[in-house]
């Protein structure tokens, strides 16, 4: 494996990921209400019996037949003996365990571009110097959520982890935000001091019993820099040596030109650790299509150099639009009961304007700070 200077690890499946931080950490937001716990990440979140009746729930007649069948174009009827599930779409086709191209955050089809590698480094980096803010930025669909992801699956017992996402609101809002991250009760009648109060009780009784608290702030573009402000005073809770708080901060490129504002250069000079991260080029992209075919069960690469190419300049390199294009062309390909996926499958997609955002543009590397 190619050595980097800058790196401090070299993130891989294969390879043990150095920074273990504690697996405790709780989802606040819009996405989910659900606590994650402790829960083991291998374990399928639905158990073989809820799968069939999820089935059941979408397809009546799925159960009823041995095999059914998916009719995607009109008057195009495929062979049953293509899929023992209406949910399989094409996998068994292709002889692949899974959906290669999902849009959902995985970090298990994480692939690791010279990009996504230096994010994670300056994501380690910040966090294992205890840098008082940790900024990582990126154009939306590149892989920020996924990264998050990552590091969250390598967690001990020495650090606690408030995850919030798409926090919003005034003041006191923010701080409710926090402290249910935390598994902290936040009273609606208490005030702004009698929360701050236990969020800063809290952060000292962790400190005794030998843990730092990791507030982690995904979709933080949507924070208003009166909200940038409340969190730099969080970090004053910090004194001398002792660091009770780190603050990491994931957003989109608007988020940055908020903390380059002559207003908030208190907060940037608290940031101690930044990356922006970038689409992938043209190479990086048949590399990352070969990487996610691999790890759902494909034994060769099902997209050729011409059709990745094309995926390629309609998605601008950015991984969320890959994934999309990718899946589409793969459903093309399926009912025309090809194995492989053409140029010219790729081009009919973008025809028939089944792929909504084509056309987007993206930028093509990564900047490190």
């Amino acid at each position: 494996m190619k050595e980097m200077p800058y790196r401090l690890s070299i993130p891989s499946k294969a390879v043990p990921n150095p920074l273990m931080l504690r697996r405790r950490w709780r989802f606040v937001g819009n996405r989910t209400n659900g606590k994650a716990g402790n829960a083991d990440a291998s374990k399928p979140l639905l158990s073989d019996d809820k799968i069939k009746t999820a089935q059941a729930f979408v397809s009546p007649s799925s159960l009823a037949k041995e095999q059914s069948t998916v009719n995607i174009n009109p008057g195009h009827t495929t062979q049953e003996s293509r899929s023992s599930s209406s949910l399989d779409i094409y996998t068994e086709h292709f002889g692949l365990t899974e959906r290669p191209f999902t849009l959902l955050p995985d970090p298990d089809f994480l692939f690791w571009s010279d990009a996504h590698s230096r994010a994670y480094t300056m994501l380690e980096y910040g966090i294992l110097t205890r840098a008082p803010i940790t900024l990582i930025t990126g154009e939306v669909g590149t892989g920020k959520t996924t990264l998050l992801h990552h590091l969250l699956k390598s967690v001990d017992d020495k650090v606690r982890i408030g995850m919030i996402s798409n926090a919003h609101g005034d003041r006191g809002e923010l701080l409710r935000w926090v402290l249910m991250s935390l598994d902290q009760p936040a009273p609606a009648e208490a005030t702004y001091v009698d929360l701050f109060a236990a969020f800063q009780t809290f952060l000292i009784d962790e400190y005794a019993n030998g843990h730092r608290v990791i507030l982690i702030f995904d979709e933080a573009q949507n924070l208003s820099a009166e909200s940038l402000e409340e969190l730099r005073m969080f970090t004053n809770i910090n004194s001398n040596k002792d660091e009770l708080l780190q603050l990491v901060l994931v957003g989109q490129p608007e988020l940055r030109e908020i903390i380059r504002r002559p207003d908030m250069r208190q907060f940037a000079q608290r940031v101690s650790s930044s990356f922006h991260l970038t689409a992938m080029d043209r190479l990086t992209v048949r590399k990352y299509v070969g990487h996610r075919l691999e790890v759902a069960g494909a034994e060769r690469n099902l997209f050729g150099p011409a059709a990745t190419d094309k995926v390629y300049e309609a998605t601008g390199g950015v991984p969320r639009l890959v994934n999309q294009l990718c899946d589409l062309a793969m459903v093309y390909a399926f009912t025309r009961d090809r194995k492989r996926v053409s140029w010219n499958l790729v081009q009919q997609v973008l025809d028939d304007g089944a792929f909504f955002a084509s056309g987007m543009p993206a930028e093509e590397s990564g900047s490190l700070s």
